[in-house]
C-alpha cells in the first residue's frame, strides 16, 4: 500500500524477485488532494542523496544509508539496461557558513576518510571560483562525489514502467482497514470490495497509521505525524556558467541545478520544514532568501512553480520504521526527509523478511539482506 518511492521500490523489488505483487493507492488513478499539497512527499521531494556525508558512520541510519547507496548504482544500471533510466547527477557539496559548522565538516571528512570513503575538503580558496557564486558566507565544504542526486519523477516512473512489464498489478484504490484472516489479511477498500493478500506492507506515508489502529500496541508505537516541506524551481537569468560539482547543501537548504531543463537555467531550492499540514508563506520567502544568504543572482530569479510534501515523521522514535506489527503485516514508514535515499535498502529489508518466512521480527542495527 502506497505508491511514492518506498512503496514502489518495495513493489518492485519484489515483483522482480518472483514474487505476485498488488499495489494500492488512490493517486495511481491521479486522485491529487485538491489542496496543492501532496500525500506522497516523493512527488516533492529533490532527491539529494547524502549517505556518505551523513554524520554518523556506524549504526542502523548509516548500515541503511549505504545499503541504499549500492542498491541505487545497481538498480540504475538494471534499470537503464531494460529501457528506463533514472536521471542521476553525482555529488554533494556541504558547506559551512560559520567557525563551529566548519570545525564540524573538518572532523567529519577526517573520520569518513578514515572509513576509506573518498571525501574531500575544500577549503574558501577552492569554493571562491565557483559559479555562481555560492551563499555566503561559505567558510569551507565537504564534497562527496559518491553522494549525488536523484531525479524523482523519472526514479517513479522508471519503477513504474518496469515493474508493470514484469507482472506488478496497480490498482487506483485506498485501503481502509486491513482483517487478520487465516494465511493471511483483508484488506477492505474504499471503494466497497476487498482484496486478499498472504503479506501486506504499509508504505501509505501518514496514512499508515489509521490503518495501524486495529492492530495492537499501534496508538503509540507507529505513531506518525506531518511535517511538510517547501521547495522551488527558479529560472535563472543566464544559464550556470559551470557546473557545481554536484548539489550543493548550505545550511539544511539544498541548491540542486538542473542542466537538462530549458538550456542549464533551471534549479531547485527546498525544503522548508513545518508541522502540521498548511503551508507558511513567509517560509516560502524566507526561503527564497536563504535566511538573508542568498547571492543577487539567486534572488533575481523567477520562480517557476512551487510545490509542497507530507514527510511522515515517527513520533518518538528514529526513522524509518522497518518492523512487523504483525506477523504478515510489515510496515516501512516514517521515511522523513530520506524516502528516496532509503527506498532500495527499505525494500531489501520488506524482501528479506518475506522469504524468511512468517516470523516475528525484531529490528537490529546489523546488515540488510
Amino acid at each position: 500500500m502506497g505508491a511514492g518511492i518506498v512503496g514502489l521500490a518495495c513493489a518492485w523489488w519484489l515483483q522482480c524477485r518472483g514474487h505476485q505483487v498488488l499495489l494500492l493507492d488512490p493517486a495511481l488513478g491521479g486522485d491529487g488532494s485538491g489542496d496543492g499539497v501532496e500525500r506522497s512527499g516523493s512527488r516533492a521531494a529533490l532527491g539529494v542523496l547524502m549517505a556518505d556525508t551523513f554524520h554518523r558512520d556506524r549504526g542502523r541510519a548509516w548500515d541503511l544509508r549505504q545499503r541504499s547507496l549500492q542498491l541505487w548504482n545497481q538498480w540504475r544500471e538494471e534499470l537503464a539496461r531494460r529501457g528506463h533510466p533514472i536521471q542521476h547527477r553525482p555529488g554533494v557539496l556541504l558547506l559551512a557558513a560559520d567557525a563551529a559548522e566548519e570545525e564540524r565538516l573538518i572532523a567529519l571528512g577526517r573520520r569518513k576518510r578514515a572509513l576509506g570513503l573518498p571525501l574531500a575538503l575544500w577549503d574558501r580558496q577552492r569554493l571562491a571560483p565557483l559559479l555562481p557564486s555560492l551563499p555566503q558566507p561559505s567558510l569551507a565544504g565537504l564534497h562527496s562525489g559518491r553522494d549525488g542526486q536523484l531525479d524523482p519523477g523519472s526514479a517513479l516512473a522508471a519503477l513504474a514502467a518496469d515493474g508493470q512489464q514484469r507482472g506488478l498489478m496497480l490498482r487506483a484504490e485506498a485501503a481502509v482497514a486491513l482483517q487478520s484472516r487465516q494465511g493471511g489479511w483483508g484488506v477492505d477498500l474504499a471503494g466497497g470490495g476487498s482484496v486478499q493478500a498472504a503479506w501486506v506492507v504499509l508504505a501509505p506515508g501518514t496514512a499508515a497509521g489509521a490503518l495501524l489502529e486495529g492492530v495492537p500496541g499501534s496508538a503509540s508505537r507507529w505513531a506518525l505525524e506531518p511535517v511538510l516541506g517547501q521547495a522551488l524551481e527558479l529560472e535563472l537569468e543566464e544559464p550556470l556558467p559551470t557546473p557545481w560539482p554536484g548539489a550543493v547543501v548550505w545550511r539544511g537548504l539544498n541548491l540542486v541545478p538542473r542542466p537538462d531543463l530549458e538550456g542549464g537555467r533551471r534549479l531547485w531550492l527546498g525544503a522548508t520544514l513545518e508541522p502540521g499540514c498548511r503551508a507558511d508563506p513567509d517560509q516560502l520567502t524566507e526561503l527564497l532568501r536563504m535566511g538573508g544568504a542568498a547571492p543577487d543572482w539567486l534572488q533575481r530569479a523567477q520562480v517557476v512553480s512551487r510545490w509542497q510534501g507530507l514527510r511522515p515523521h515517527p513520533v518518538g522514535r528514529p526513522a524509518p520504521l522497518l518492523e512487523m506489527p504483525a506477523p504478515g503485516l510489515l510496515l516501512a514508514g516514517g521515511h522523513y526527509r530520506n524516502g528516496l535515499l532509503l527506498a532500495p535498502a527499505s525494500a531489501a529489508w520488506v524482501a528479506g523478511r518475506i522469504e524468511a518466512g512468517d516470523t516475528p521480527f525484531q529490528p537490529t542495527t546489523g546488515s540488510f539482506p
